[in-house]
């Protein structure tokens, strides 16, 4: 087949070309992500009954909805939190995959089966199922100069002329307005002058009920109708109200003592917003913001680009004196890490260059291989898009890895032939077909090999198989389009370019002297370890053991924590603490991180607590955005050690900061995150009980920096207890007691009303200064069906001081505690999980019991699928040599390799105190095939010299006295392609440390070490007379004519 392409360069140069324009034709198409899409999807249920307690809201809210939410497809796990203001949310995540859709439309309708089960006034506030991509893409924040414009009228600004314009933007999953104020008709009632003028609150919302409503009164001369019917009206009638005067006139009595009792007798009315709970504020100043969620699969950085540049549209429209600002924007981390490994990818094709150039010395020789490795690279494009893969951090660490094993192949002909000009004196074109009639062998079953190592390692499952996946068919990929150039288009480059030289280039002449003595001093060796047999059976047993005992002792991870350029702190103040005194704490943290000179943006939300997920007026998100990575000192890891020391010195309240979660999606902090549930009884007081002795218990194990809970069943409560049987001998109704409570302590929603063609809500409430001290519960007024007379609440009620929770979680239907935890550097996420485990099964009683969420579940399901992987793609490459060699026992000697390999991988990432995590582990899958590979080259050899008639033991020596020049080449050029990832800095750099260190480390065992003990493997190994399959077929058709 070479002989073919060697004749015909033009023909080999087309099949090139073509994988080229392949190549480039994908890139223009390929997203752009920092990870692939492995979050897993998550469905939210939302669900409001204003004025209900969290544990009101738990049972009669959550309960019913989870109940039917058990056994919907693919889902692995659901929570839900009730807080006091009155919102439930249901959280179910779904296995990595499946259609966020799908999953939505499956949720729903298990919660349209548990709807007629619900409060009447839930329903009637509508439960909302939305799919709910956690990425988020961008936050954008207006600003009005000098606060002319307030938060209100921004919030409405950006609702009706920004969002849904940004909601169009193609690749946009989600807009949501922080502390959004959406406009509501609010009716400020005065219940003093309620109950002097005898009005109960019922009266009113009925009253409104009647008056703002859209009526339709039908048509005149309507068909059927007479024949000299000319012409049909429709009649109209008063619709819905619109301004606050309108709704000031709607009559509640017509015919009372001083005649007519309007609404705005007994109560404010006032266009305001429909919810108080949240304040946003940017750099000290308040303003709104919208978060941006990025769509299932769209790329990253276009749709930022593209939201950027209707912003930029939509700005020419804003009102004088209002802009806006980008406070976070996570494409900044993929645009900086990207651009990171792309320099790493120029660094490594230098260096490799430089490798090839050192040994050809010549530069018509170097460039074949400079030919032949940006084609496969190129063309891997292609690939990726066929696969339906992103351009991301995995892909392109598979790059720089790929340029060392594609490089390889070019190199291993190239090689061959100028050894052949050299030894044999043959021509150009006479050695590269006889060079390729040795290699071609070798090099299919190289290809082979590392697809068969590659190809087994995309099938595993979860979250560890979709990063695995994105490496493993991306090198492969790389690997077979090698194969085809190696085949195609080396072969005939070497015919063409290279010149018969036999003087030697004076430069070269020391290097050239060292080499021979290496190569020399290691033919000695070699001969050493064949006539003591001992001494490699022991080295073998010793670096087996340090294999495993390294194994052992390197804490497991799952993916390195990275400086993402931001960093997220939740604030904390004590319970039932006001949302003015955690805006306060929030703007103390702030000024002090702001003097900070590696701020960038400082972006609260008070009232939002981002850990449980709800609103509470005791917490606040406080987002800190960092400048660009060159134009600062210091890493984010290593300010959140200092943030936090701010966060811990606050007078009202403290402040923890974080770095956030490396993967997007899989949990808000970074850490882990683990659910204690009840199972016995659900009470909240018996479960912080048992959390607190857990806790105590962890917090004496030293391993641990912080162990935290959010979790408070001890919050100051206020307990209406009726007097049922005094209140209905007064002919009072009990619901009316209730209803007026909602109405005047919580918000009554009543009906809605149109503005500017949307629909906003009204809504009842008591003035603020009605609703400020317990006592005030004691002076709401209801009124006596049978006598018409209004009677204080203190009369039929009392009011007790309790304490129960502001919040209730619950985890798979249970009520449970969220408790989360950090390690200190040096012990891994595995090792910390495991402690985690042992301490709870000693402490926690019958029926209690721990479950795993987001990184930490994740993680524990894909423990041990790399073990699979390992062993996978050791059989596979056994599997396919014997195929090849026609023999069980030669691909045990190219095997054998494998473990110094690992043994390197493992004592490199042991020096640097680093973790074995997801990127090691791929690291070592790589290295698996690259240790094969290079066995396969002196064993390929050595079974033809063998066959040629030497003895095992000199077809061993001679091999490896061939082959050592090729294989300290490739191997050198890839352990130099991988040395910028060893060293990086910058966006990513924990990841390509991780990758680096271990395939260096790897590599360069493999390539000094391993090669010393092959042949005596092989010598092993070898026995009996050599068959050539390739002879054998031809000899029997000989016979038989």
């Amino acid at each position: 087949m070479s002989r073919f392409f060697i004749n015909r360069p033009i023909f080999a140069s087309v099949i090139s070309i073509i994988i080229v324009i392949a190549g480039l034709v994908a890139l223009q198409v390929l997203p752009i992500a920092q990870y692939p899409q492995i979050a897993p999807p998550t469905v939210v249920i939302t669900a409001t009954y204003p004025g209900a307690s969290a544990e009101t809201l738990s049972k009669t809210v959550a309960a019913p909805i989870e109940e039917q939410l058990n056994g919907v497809e693919n889902m692995l796990y659901f929570t839900s939190s009730a807080a006091a203001n009155g919102v439930v949310s249901i959280t179910a995540t779904f296995e990595v995959g499946t259609n966020a859709d799908m999953a939505a439309v499956n949720v729903n309708n298990r919660v349209k089966a548990a709807e007629p089960r619900l409060p009447e006034t839930v329903r009637r506030n509508g439960v909302v199922v939305q799919k709910r991509s956690t990425d988020i893409l961008q936050v954008v924040a207006l600003k009005s100069d000098g606060g002319k414009y307030n938060t209100l009228f921004l919030s409405n600004y950006a609702s009706l002329n920004i969002v849904d314009e940004l909601k169009r933007v193609k690749g946009v999953g989600d807009v949501t307005v922080f502390g959004a104020q959406d406009y509501s008709m609010r009716i400020w009632l005065k219940p003093d002058r309620m109950a002097q003028l005898g009005v109960t609150t019922s009266e009113i919302a009925a009253a409104i009920n009647a008056q703002n409503a859209q009526n339709a009164a039908g048509k005149i001369g309507q068909e059927p109708a007479p024949n000299d019917q000319q012409l049909v009206y429709t009649v109209t009638a008063k619709g819905r109200l619109l301004s606050e005067d309108e709704f000031g006139n709607i009559v509640i009595r017509a015919s009372g003592p001083s005649g007519v009792l309007r609404l705005k007798d007994v109560a404010r009315i006032e266009l305001g917003a429909y919810s108080y709970e949240q304040r946003v504020t940017l750099d000290g100043q308040p303003t709104i913001a919208m978060g941006v969620f990025l769509q299932t699969g769209a790329n990253a950085l276009e749709v930022a680009d593209l939201v950027q540049a209707k912003m930029q549209e939509l700005q020419k429209k804003f009102p004088q004196g209002m802009g806006y600002v980008v406070p976070v924007d996570s494409t900044r981390f993929v645009t900086a890490s990207i651009k990171e490994v792309k320099s790493t990818l120029i660094e490594a094709m230098v260096l490799v260059i430089a490798v090839v150039f050192l040994f050809l010395q010549s530069w018509r020789a170097t460039l074949i291989p400079m030919v032949a490795v940006p084609i496969s690279l190129i063309g891997t494009f292609a690939g990726l898009w066929l696969f339906g893969f992103s351009i991301n951090t995995l892909t392109l660490f598979a790059m720089v890895l790929a340029i060392g094993i594609v490089v390889d192949d070019a190199i291993v002909v190239l090689e061959n032939v100028e050894r052949l000009m050299a030894e044999e004196k043959l021509s150009p074109k006479q050695a590269a077909i006889k060079a390729m009639h040795e290699v071609t062998g070798a090099l299919i079953a190289i290809v082979l090999v590392l697809c068969a190592v590659f190809v087994p390692v995309a099938f595993l499952g979860g979250i560890a198989g979709q990063l695995y996946k994105q490496f493993a068919v991306t090198v492969a990929v790389a690997v077979v389009l090698s194969g085809v150039v190696a085949l195609t288009l080396t072969p005939a480059l070497c015919a063409l370019l290279l010149k018969a030289q036999h003087t030697e280039n004076k430069l070269f002449a020391p290097f050239n002297r060292a080499f021979d003595r290496l190569t020399n001093r290691y033919t000695g060796t070699v001969r050493f370890t064949l006539r003591h047999g001992v001494v490699g059976v022991l080295v073998f047993a010793g670096v087996v053991g340090a294999t495993a005992l390294l194994f052992k002792l390197i804490p497991g991870g799952f993916v390195p924590a990275e400086d993402q350029g931001r960093l997220i702190s939740a604030l904390s103040l004590p319970d039932g603490a006001t949302l003015k005194r955690t805006e306060a704490t929030g703007e103390r943290m702030r000024q002090m991180v702001a003097k900070d000179p590696a701020v960038e943006h400082t972006f609260i939300v008070s009232g939002f607590d981002l850990i449980s997920g709800g609103n509470k007026t005791n917490a606040g998100t406080v987002f800190v955005t960092l400048k660009d990575w060159s134009e600062r000192e210091g890493k984010a890891q290593d300010m959140v050690g200092k943030f936090t020391g701010f966060g811990m010195s606050q007078p009202d309240g403290m402040a923890l900061v974080f770095n956030p979660a490396p993967i997007q999606g899989l949990g808000t902090t970074g850490g882990f995150e683990v659910y204690v549930q009840n199972r016995v009884d659900g009470d909240p007081k018996k479960l912080s009980e048992v959390l607190n002795v857990l806790m105590d218990e962890l917090k004496k194990h030293p391993e641990f920096t912080r162990i935290s809970t959010f979790f408070r069943p001890t919050v100051p409560q206020l307990f209406v207890e009726v007097d049922e049987q005094k209140a209905m001998a007064l002919g009072i109704a009990i619901s009316d007691v209730y209803t007026t409570l909602q109405s005047t302590m919580g918000a009554y929603y009543v009906n809605d009303f149109n503005k500017a063609g949307r629909v906003y809500r009204v809504q009842l409430q008591a003035e603020a200064p009605y609703r400020m001290k317990p006592d005030d519960i004691n002076r709401v007024y209801v009124k006596s069906q049978s006598s018409q007379a209004m009677i204080p609440l203190s009369a039929i009620a009392t009011v007790k001081n309790v304490v129960g929770p502001e919040q209730v979680e619950r985890f798979n239907g249970f009520i449970a505690a969220k408790l989360m935890g950090d390690s200190k550097p040096g012990v891994s996420s595995g090792q910390a999980m495991q402690i985690v485990e042992d301490v709870a099964a000693a402490t926690l009683p019958e029926g209690y019991s721990i479950a795993w969420t987001g990184q930490a579940f994740q993680e524990k399901r894909s423990a041990g699928s790399s073990l699979q992987a390992f062993g996978f793609a050791i059989i596979m490459v056994f599997l396919i040599l014997a195929a090849q060699y026609e023999k069980w026992s030669l691909p045990v000697a190219v095997v054998m390799s494998v473990p110094f390999a690992l043994m390197g991988a493992l004592t490199a990432i042991w020096l640097r105190g680093m973790p074995n995590d997801i990127y090691f582990q791929i690291g070592l899958v790589v290295l698996i095939g690259l240790a094969s590979k290079n066995a396969i080259l002196i064993v390929e050899f050595a079974a033809q010299k063998y066959r040629e008639g030497l003895s095992a033991a000199d077809a061993a020596i001679e091999a490896a006295r061939l082959r050592l020049r090729p294989i300290i080449m490739t191997s050198l050029a890839f352990v130099l392609g991988v040395f910028p990832l060893v060293k990086a800095t910058g966006a990513g750099a924990g990841a390509r440390q991780s990758m680096g260190t271990g395939v260096f480390g790897g590599m360069l065992a493999a390539t000094f070490i391993a090669t010393l003990f092959v042949p005596l493997f092989f010598k092993w190994l070898e026995r009996g007379k050599q068959i050539d399959p390739s002879h054998m077929d031809a000899d029997d058709e000989e016979k038989h004519p």
